[in-house]
Formats: structure tokens, sequence, C-alpha cells
């Protein structure tokens, strides 16, 4: 089948049955994009005359023009590709899988960088309580800390996901919907935003059904979101990296130090495995070595 032809097939197919989110959409598309553009710029214009050593070259090619790529970024090219194969041969276009021997690149162990207690409380207090746009900032940055919820669930709420006291509905990776408590101090933020400032935002925009409105009433933005998160953390003069993830990771981290189960923390975050969530307990016992270390008499 024609490149582009099998391109969109395949791109239907995981917006309709897998119910991909649409930034991770964009991402394969992305993937998908480029890997077409260089297969036709070598004369391979049908899916048939890809093979195994095509794939190894389009993926060196590709990381080698990518400043310090991250094996992260590399896995997600190698398993586009992959995908997109297999779904060639289930459907039976192709024969052959020639992505079936491809190696996916080591992935090294990441900590996740999460705040301290203190650090969040500054960050949480940084936007203005007497700014329309300070009250709905602090309501953002409350939620996200108090449900582990990330950026992009946050975004997509809507007034109704609230409805029920302290409990919040999200929706997380592949349309999966989760309940989490939001918390008492969370809460309060989130209803001194919807009674003083929404309802000013709603009535500059069409009506919309989204909990965070933007200045003109459009939803909220992932990208307005982060640069929120990143500006409380600037005003409160916090010097380490903050990222999208990092209130996340924050919470993840406060609630093991506390003595949650990791089970639990799982099922908050939203996690398909236990294992995803198991990183986080190595930021705790790093933690536990460290103030050993520093002041155990014979620690050393």
């Amino acid at each position: 089948m024609l490149l582009d032809r099998a391109l969109e097939r395949y791109l239907r197919h995981v917006t309709i049955e897998r119910g991909l989110a649409p930034h991770t959409l964009a991402a394969y598309r992305r993937d998908l994009d480029a890997y077409v553009a260089w297969l036709s710029a070598r004369g391979i214009g049908d899916t048939a005359q890809v093979d195994a050593a095509a794939i190894s070259a389009f993926i060196a090619e590709r990381s080698s023009t990518i400043p310090m790529p991250a094996a992260s970024s590399i896995a997600r090219l190698q398993s586009s590709v992959r995908g997109w194969h297999r779904f060639l041969v289930r459907e039976g276009i192709d024969a052959d899988d020639p992505s079936a021997r491809l190696r996916p690149p080591k992935l090294g162990r990441t900590l996740p960088k999460a705040l301290t207690i203190d650090q969040v409380e500054r960050l949480l207090a940084a936007p203005s309580p007497d700014e329309a746009s300070g009250i709905r900032d602090r309501a953002l940055l409350e939620l996200l800390y108090a449900t582990g919820a990330r950026v992009s669930e946050a975004v997509s709420l809507d007034v109704d996901d609230l409805a029920h006291g302290e409990i919040l509905r999200l929706r997380g990776k592949g349309a999966k919907e989760r309940i989490v408590p939001i918390g008492s101090y969370a809460r309060a933020a989130v209803d001194a935003y919807l009674t003083r400032v929404r309802p000013e935002l709603a009535a500059r925009g069409r009506a919309s059904a989204k909990l965070f409105l933007g200045v003109r009433g459009a939803p909220l933005s992932r990208q307005s979101a982060w640069l929120i998160l990143r500006d409380a953390a600037e005003k409160a003069q916090i010097s380490v990296d903050v990222s999208p993830h990092t209130l996340r990771h924050s919470f993840a981290t406060h609630l093991l130090q506390g003595g949650a189960d990791v089970r639990v923390v799982q099922e908050l975050l939203g996690h398909a495995s236990v294992a995803t969530t198991q990183i986080y307990t190595h930021v705790t016992v790093d933690a536990l070595r460290d103030a050993y270390l520093t002041s155990h008499p014979r620690a050393r």
C-alpha cells in the first residue's frame, strides 16, 4: 500500500480504537510523518518495500540529528514505527513486519524531581490573592498538588467533575477515568475561583464547561498552565528546575514519605503498573540514605 494511504489508515485506527489523547496522537503523527518523508526521499513509496535495514538507518539518522537525544525519545520513535508495521501485518496489508527485530534502546532510570514541602508551600502562595488571575492560578496549582493530576488532566476538567464534595473525577491516558480526593485546601481555592473569578471569565467567551478558563473565556491550554507553574516558581524563588510534572512528582513523593502504600499512590496517579509508581520509592529511599549518611556518627 502507498505510504500516505497506509499512514492515514493507521492514524484513523489509533484515533478511533485506542482513544489516544490528542497530544499523544500528535506525537505519533510527527514521528510517522518524518518516517514517511525519509522513506519517500529514498525512493521507497510502498510499505511492502520497507525492510529492517531501512528502519534501522532511519532511527540512527533521526537520533543523530537530535542534540543529545533521550533514550525515551528514541524508544517512542521506535514504538511509533513498530506499531504502524504491526498494524499493517495484522490488517493483511503487508505479509511481513520489518520492525520485528528492532532492538529498543536501553532506558536508564531517571528519578523524578520533587520539591520539598516548604518549596511547595512557597509555590502555592506565589499567585496574588488580590488579582483575578492569581485566584485562578492558585486554584490550579492547589489542585495539581492535591490530586497528583497531570497538567493535561487538569485543563481537561469540566466544572461538573467537581460535583461531589471533596472528590474529583479525572480522565487520564487512554480515556481512563479515576476518582481522587481533592482535599480541603484545594477545594477552598477552587471554590474561591468558581465564585469570584470564573463567572467573569466565562462571560468573555463562548459557553464552556471547562473548569479552568483563560483571560478571554476560552479553556485554559496546557501551555498556559505550564507558564502559570513556571511563573509561580520564579516568584517563589525556587532554584531547582520546575517542569509540568513537578507537582505530580511532589504529590507522589510526599505521600510515600508520609507512609502511604505504594499501591494506593499507584491508583491516585492512574498508573497501569505499580512498577511505574515504584520509581518514587527510590526517591524516598535516597532521601533516607542521605539523611543517614549526614546524621549518623558511624555512617562513614
